[in-house]
């Protein structure tokens, strides 16, 4: 077995360390169709939620997890283990097996997976083409995305936990319909989604490798949206938007300073490395969510009951 993953020492670096695409991107590229492999798995077993909730990943103590996956033989939950560079299968009878986490590519993960799991007896069928991508290639023939790199994909996964830290206390602060922190296999980023309670237009899709209804379902309601994308930027964005989108709101009073409106996206966002070289990252980053839904809910007459009293934050000190 390879030696483990072996992450930053301590204090801010812990949660918020430096990802440079430039040095990375082929295993993000990589990492991103795994996933898609291991969600299209926990999206053929588990009934339909709303908005495709029952479709994410989610952050753990580990990397990434499906959470408990309702297969109708015996229930199992898959977890990407960026530590022990490997992937778990762990089925709620004790049963267990792995798949080892390094340089291969695409269609020999999907292989190696898929054959484990038939070899717990959960066999599943899924669609085995990859959606949200601009070249969909299906998994068993895919042998371009190879790379893999142990320890920027453990970076990367403590980068989702500092941020979900974050997300988890701004979503404390609202008392609508609000969604869990959940990671989106197809967009590939760790997101958190407040509703207005009114319905919106029918969104325009136009997703590559995305029928539009998937969209349609997404955003039936209007929402304002944010999270964290490792791409649009040297380092990756956090992002906001809303949908639909009302007059005014990308002139609206956004902080910090270093966040913008990126028309190209429809989205405002600010760079991660802007956030990870701040004296204080998560006061930061809260601020950033909490001005772009400010300026979504004043330009969308949102119901101001929605928003509660901002609580003390949880979190390590920026001095550790």
């Amino acid at each position: 077995m390879p030696e483990p993953a072996q992450a930053p020492e301590s204090g801010a670096a812990l949660w918020w360390p430096a990802l440079p695409l430039d040095e990375w991107r082929d295993t993000r590229d990589t990492l991103h169709l795994w996933t898609q492999v291991v969600g299209k798995v926990r999206m053929a077993v588990e009934a339909p939620h709303n908005h495709w909730w029952h479709v994410p990943l989610y952050v753990s103590s580990r990397g990434l997890t499906t959470s408990l996956v309702h297969h109708p033989s015996i229930p199992f939950e898959v977890v990407f283990d960026f530590r022990q560079r490997r992937l778990s299968i762990e089925v709620v009878d004790g049963r267990v097996a792995h798949v080892e986490l390094h340089a291969r590519s695409v269609a020999d993960f999907y292989g190696d997976f898929m054959s484990a799991l038939d070899q717990l007896h959960l066999h599943v069928e899924i669609n085995p083409r990859p959606v949200e991508v601009e070249e969909s290639i299906p998994f068993p023939e895919d042998t371009v995305h190879e790379a893999y790199d142990a320890e920027r994909a453990l970076a990367f996964w403590l980068s989702l936990v500092g941020t979900q830290r974050v997300l988890r206390q701004y979503s404390g602060q609202f008392l609508g319909k609000n969604s869990p922190v959940h990671f989106f296999w197809g967009a590939f980023d760790l997101a958190q989604t407040r509703f207005s309670g009114r319905p919106a237009p029918t969104h325009p899709g136009g997703v590559p490798n995305c029928p539009d209804w998937v969209m349609e379902s997404a955003y039936s309601h209007e929402v304002t949206s944010c999270g964290y994308w490792p791409g649009g930027a040297d380092e990756g964005i956090f992002y906001a938007y809303t949908y639909p989108e009302p007059e005014g709101y990308r002139t609206g009073p956004v902080l910090p300073a270093e966040a913008r409106y990126e028309a190209s996206l429809g989205e405002f966002v600010l760079p991660y490395a802007d956030v990870r070289r701040s004296p204080d990252p998560h006061a930061m980053l809260l601020e950033f969510y909490e001005s772009t839904y400010d300026a979504a809910a004043v330009a969308g007459g949102w119901d101001p009951a929605l928003r509660t009293e901002p609580v003390p934050p949880s979190r390590p000190s920026a001095a550790q």
